[in-house]
């Protein structure tokens, strides 16, 4: 059995972290589980492959396992950074965690990522990065470094840190690297003057949405102002992003289920058929589009979902998921103020 502190390898230099986690409610909800038994150590172990986890993340997840992270952001060379939104908790519940539903056994199973070790953390890219613990040169028992894996650029993998402790004790806040202006004007570029998705301009010829290009960009801009970038959480001005896009599908297609509304076919990859991945997150590579936020975390627009079936806004209908003529109404009334 292993004892807290007792365990081989390279340990925090600051145990308490100290402004370290971000305990918001979508934390708790998807990253957290309880502190991890020695025997539930083991066996995620064993799922894994039979990598041995690092002292310094068992350590950290005796005191608080998984969650998202306010000192967010690590150094690269050259003046780069990546930045992480959590870190996985030892467990299989919590949906981020190692052996979750979208934890490392995920990553690794669904989107290809190389099996040279461990995903650890996620990132803002929902999914086109990752950071893993690399084994390759240390073996499955044995101190493994810390990389980062691009998967659009081939997964290309990048030293980050020699080991575990020393990538936590290198995180830092994002405002270390204040690049937000930079951030927002580039954002405003996007959604001001980025090429819409094929499948976003099909949808919006075919509804009776007035000056529907119009509404979808200031609905962008407001998104932008609120938050200094372009992307959809949880708030209220997602939510409704999340509402027009849904309203915008069914001009085309009727969902059968979120996934079918979500994902778009990894064997046919193509803008005939649609889907809200698509549409403003992802573009195809012979033909891609500017709007685009380029990462989705997915809890969050099935939170959306979830709401929308049990607020009686989306009802099932013969052939799939509709929204009411009621949550229609709703939405072109609240979309009027956004362009007014």
């Amino acid at each position: 059995m292993r004892a807290l502190g007792l365990a081989e390898g390279a340990h925090l230099t600051d145990p308490e972290l100290t402004d370290f986690w971000d305990d918001h409610p979508y934390s708790l909800a998807h990253y957290i589980e309880p502190p991890p038994s020695d025997e539930l150590i083991a066996s995620i172990e064993e799922e894994l492959g039979g990598y041995r986890l690092p002292a310094a993340y068992v350590d950290l997840a005796r005191g608080h396992n998984g969650g998202m992270v306010r000192r967010c952001c690590h150094p690269l060379p050259d003046d780069a950074y990546l930045m992480i939104t959590g870190l996985y908790a030892i467990g299989r519940t919590a949906d981020y965690s190692l052996c979750g539903p979208l934890g490392s056994t995920f990553m690794l199973r669904e989107w290809g990522y190389p099996p040279i070790g461990v995903g650890i953390a996620d990132t803002p890219s929902a999914g086109h990065e990752l950071i893993m613990l690399d084994y390759r040169a240390c073996g499955r028992r044995g101190e493994p470094r810390v990389v980062h894996v691009d998967q659009e650029a081939d997964y290309r993998v990048t030293a980050v840190a020699p080991d575990f402790a020393t990538f936590v004790d290198g995180l830092v806040p994002e405002d270390e690297f204040d690049t937000a202006e930079e951030d927002r004007l580039e954002a405003l570029t996007t959604v001001e003057r980025g090429s819409l998705s094929p499948i976003v301009s099909r949808a919006l010829a075919a509804s009776r949405l007035p000056d529907g290009e119009r509404a979808l960009r200031a609905l962008g801009r407001r998104i932008v102002d609120e938050k200094g970038y372009f992307s959809l959480h949880a708030d209220e001005s997602s939510l409704l992003m999340y509402r027009l896009l849904f309203w915008l599908y069914s001009h085309l297609t009727t969902a059968s289920s979120f996934e079918d509304f979500l994902r778009y076919d990894r064997d046919r990859p193509s803008y005939d058929l649609p889907c809200y991945e698509l549409m403003i997150v992802f573009s195809l590579v012979a033909e891609p589009y500017g709007f685009s936020t380029d990462g989705f975390a997915e809890g969050f627009i099935r939170d959306w979902w979830d709401d929308e079936v049990t607020s009686g806004a989306i009802v099932a209908v013969a052939d799939g998921y509709r929204l009411t003529p009621v949550a229609e109404e709703q939405l072109l009334h609240r979309l009027s103020f956004v362009v007014a």
